[in-house]
């Protein structure tokens, strides 16, 4: 309870201390007007301890309840044998807490608990008019009934309905810690896929050029096969260093993530470098708008993935395109979306035919391989607000990925 006390700002605190002040305040002043020193100071703790009560952890209250309301049972009790009793007011401020405990037992606790704890509370509410001069007990006949059960069902329906309040917010909690969970695997998952199966894919494709030349009854010459270890070579050394900064964003979350490209796009210039150096030259088309311009991480990340599954994808599938087009532009008369187009003439016939997320999701559901890739680039570019299609081109042969992204509007200039 301090470090709850603690952690709230100093108006917070100011104006918790006054109330707790003025709270005091009515029970001395109640107690006083026991006309007794000795139950002065028992209406005091007794109340103390009711007002206390609603304040401990929720451990700790089924104890400091039990024994608040046994204070103030035993005190009733002990004041009804007693000639000096208050004349004006029985410890409202008591009874007041002994009704909140009521709320707070059956907002907090078990059924169990609130069958032990909710009928002690509510005859220690009942008894404590008792405490008055018995000339007040006529008129206690009359209203005090319908108070009590007025008030008492009152309080039961406030605890009920704290309690409701408290299992729907937990229960949105829960749901937003699942979907935080759910989008950080998935984000995890993208870039494993991203990273790890463009460098795999390229050892993959060396490996199966050096065999097929061997099958062939080839043996390729010393500085082609040298050529072609350094290239298997190089792809791993890259798809280890991927997974050492996959990891190492994976122990440290609030670190840099090293694995992301910059706020611009011109790493796109060395993936296709890197795929025309392969043997299959790549046309790259980046609007001279764009060299210059600087952009979100997420949007930056997003293009060039796009572009290295993109390729990947060509290399894995498209055995015969022979040619293959990257093309990155401002759209035309709309300088706030950015197209994103790669074009291949490769056979299409063993792609994942899938065009949105939703359809290559069902085409994996149902128990086919392939489109993971399609699947994190699809989701990417709809976090973004974009559009992503993928499929065969219309009317030629060869394959199209295509992405429309929203980009955030250029902040205005300073003017002097």
């Amino acid at each position: 309870m301090t470090h709850a006390f603690r952690d709230r700002s100093r108006t917070h605190q100011v104006l918790l201390v006054l109330a707790g002040a003025l709270v005091l305040a009515l029970l001395v002043a109640e107690g006083l007007n026991t006309g007794y020193l000795p139950t002065a100071v028992a209406v005091v703790i007794s109340g103390g301890l009711c007002v206390g009560a609603l304040f401990v952890p929720p451990a700790r209250f089924p104890l400091v309840a039990g024994c608040a309301v046994a204070a103030s049972l035993a005190l009733s009790v002990a004041e009804m044998q007693m000639t000096q009793r208050p004349e004006n007011t029985p410890g409202v401020t008591e009874w007041c807490a002994l009704l909140l405990l009521i709320a707070r037992t059956v907002r907090l606790q078990s059924l169990l608990r609130i069958i032990v704890l909710v009928p002690p509370t509510s005859v220690a509410a009942a008894l404590l008019f008792l405490r008055l001069p018995e000339s007040a007990y006529e008129r206690l006949k009359i209203y005090g009934p319908p108070v009590l059960l007025f008030s008492g069902v009152l309080m039961i329906v406030l605890g009920l309905y704290l309690r409701l309040v408290d299992t729907l917010r937990d229960r949105e909690r829960k749901a937003a810690e699942q979907a935080a969970r759910q989008a950080e695997r998935l984000e995890h998952a993208r870039e494993l896929h991203d990273f790890v199966a463009h460098h795999v894919t390229a050892i993959v494709t060396q490996a199966k050029a050096a065999r097929y030349v061997t099958s062939a009854g080839q043996a390729p010459a010393p500085a082609d096969l040298d050529g072609m270890f350094a290239g298997i070579e190089e792809a791993g050394s890259q798809a280890m260093d991927s997974m050492r900064s996959m990891v190492s964003v994976l122990r440290d979350p609030e670190g840099p993530a090293a694995t992301r490209p910059g706020g611009d796009l011109t790493q796109v210039r060395g993936l296709v470098e890197t795929f025309s150096a392969a043997g299959r030259p790549v046309r790259l088309t980046l609007d001279p708008r764009l060299t210059e311009r600087s952009f979100p991480p997420e949007i930056s990340t997003t293009v060039h993935r796009l572009v290295q599954e993109s390729l990947t994808n060509i290399r894995k599938h498209a055995d015969t395109a022979a040619h293959v087009t990257v093309a990155i532009r401002l759209r035309a008369g709309d300088t706030g979306r950015l197209d994103v187009t790669v074009i291949d003439d490769g056979r299409a016939a063993s792609r994942t035919l899938n065009r949105t997320r939703t359809e290559v999701s069902a085409h994996l559901s149902a128990g086919q391989h392939g489109g993971y890739g399609l699947v994190g680039l699809a989701e990417r570019v709809e976090a973004l607000g974009g559009h992503f299609a993928a499929g065969p081109r219309t009317g030629c042969p060869g394959w199209e990925v295509i992405a429309d992204i929203p980009l955030p509007s250029s902040p205005p200039a300073n003017r002097t």
